[in-house]
């Protein structure tokens, strides 16, 4: 991927979202969150300047509702999909991340544009991993979805912020054939996003 000129001021764009992303990522994968920025040709401070920026846009008395900020900071959808969860009708709207090419940011809105949730998702035609077991399960592998299919029945359980997810369940550990004893397990994503296994 092309490296983005860097800034010291990121304005509102892809590369301004991308960076608040990574900002809540750092907490639990620093070292991914280091390649990223190398990737966008920038660093940590305007890491940090950007998702200033967001969070004065998200708290500001004039602030425009979610899915009106997620239009003007990224521009049109990729693609617009009228959904049915459960009695509800909703639109999914998808926008491309380029630090992660298999991936789409959604935004699930419901009548009058109200979001109802917000995460990264695998693009329609991307092939998903082949989760078994543990070993696995990888930072930035596999989107929460996929997580909970792999291993159903999984239970959707708080996470510690309004953008992180975690999900617990029951796989086999690392181990081959039949040295691979079932454990139980917590994910935890942020955004949507695989991020740890946290030890127990």
């Amino acid at each position: 991927m092309p490296a983005t000129a860097p800034s010291s001021f990121p304005v509102p764009g892809p590369l301004m979202f991308q960076l608040v992303l990574l900002r809540r990522m750092a907490d639990h994968q620093p070292g991914l969150v280091e390649d990223a920025l190398r990737e966008l040709d920038t660093g940590r401070a305007v890491m940090r300047e950007a998702n200033r920026r967001w969070q004065a846009m998200v708290r500001s008395p004039r602030a425009r509702g979610a899915l009106s900020r997620y239009r003007s900071v990224l521009g049109p959808p990729e693609s617009r999909t009228a959904r049915r969860i459960g009695d509800l009708d909703c639109e999914a709207l998808l926008w491309p991340v380029p630090l992660w090419p298999d991936l789409r940011f959604e935004v699930l809105a419901g009548p009058g544009g109200q979001v109802w949730n917000e995460w990264l998702v695998r693009a329609p035609g991307s092939p998903a991993p082949e989760l078994r077991t543990t070993a696995d399960l990888l930072p930035w592998s596999a989107v929460v979805d996929e997580v909970a299919r792999a291993f159903a029945p999984a239970t959707p359980l708080e996470g510690s912020a309004p953008t992180r997810w975690r999900l617990a369940f029951t796989a086999p550990d690392g181990g081959a054939g039949p040295a691979a004893e079932p454990r139980r397990v917590i994910a935890e994503f942020t955004w949507g996003l695989l991020q740890r296994l946290p030890e127990h």
